[in-house]
């Protein structure tokens, strides 16, 4: 079965009425994870995209990057997409479900977070209600304002990165701990292991962006210039 076949069954166990968020009870164990991403980043993108007020055409775009929709299934993404722009229920109820789908992965809840200010991101412009946004799902996510503030600098011009925040240490730890934490880092970005963590495929381009600031912020504390 295909990621986005998985996803139409996953939508058919809605009951007449039943809101999208419902859907993360279902879908905690894996294989079915790779699905609850995916699910999770069209519902969050969706109640982002009210956040700003507009859903524009780069947005769209940028979702496509990530997960490729063949034709036949455009309309099961329309679907999942309008379910949650139309729910009554708060972003806060889907990053809290999601948060407790994905409670031992702090690694994943990142990925999403990426994900997420990929698409806020498409249109050229970070707007500060999509800031509030992406901070408020990061604390439902009990991701530390390091991580919110190292994820942010990979994906936002203005936003200069703290190198030691992007590896998760601090300058007076010896350089051989940081040198281990940035290998760590490195291996846990391959794609091997993004899609043993129940990552889709689609979306491990997600962590394009990561490895390189992840090497430029080791370049630089070795180079003296952090």
């Amino acid at each position: 079965m295909t990621l986005w076949s998985r996803i139409l069954e996953a939508l058919s166990r809605l009951a007449p009425g039943e809101r999208l968020s419902s859907l993360f009870d279902y879908l905690r164990a894996p294989p079915e994870r790779s699905v609850a991403f995916t699910i999770a980043v069209i519902a969050l993108g969706a109640k982002m995209a009210k956040a700003d007020g507009t859903v524009t055409r780069s947005e769209v775009a940028a979702f496509r990057e990530v997960f490729t929709i063949p034709p036949d299934e455009e309309e099961n993404a329309a679907r999942v997409f309008d379910l949650a722009r139309t729910d009554v229920a708060g972003f806060e109820e889907y990053a809290a479900r999601i948060a407790a789908m994905f409670e031992d992965d702090a690694e994943t809840l990142r990925d999403l977070l990426e994900g997420l200010f990929h698409i806020a991101l498409a249109d050229g412009d970070y707007h500060p209600a999509e800031d509030d946004f992406l901070h408020r799902v990061a604390r439902i996510f009990r991701l530390d304002d390091r991580a919110f503030r190292s994820v942010k600098a990979q994906f936002v011009v203005d936003a200069a990165p703290d190198c030691y925040d992007v590896l998760g240490v601090t300058p007076d730890m010896d350089m051989d701990e940081i040198r281990d934490r940035w290998r760590q880092l490195v291996r846990d970005t391959h794609p091997d292991r993004m899609i043993a963590r129940g990552l889709p495929e689609e979306a491990v381009k997600l962590a394009e962006k990561r490895l390189v600031a992840i090497n430029r912020a080791w370049e630089n504390i070795q180079a003296g210039t952090a």
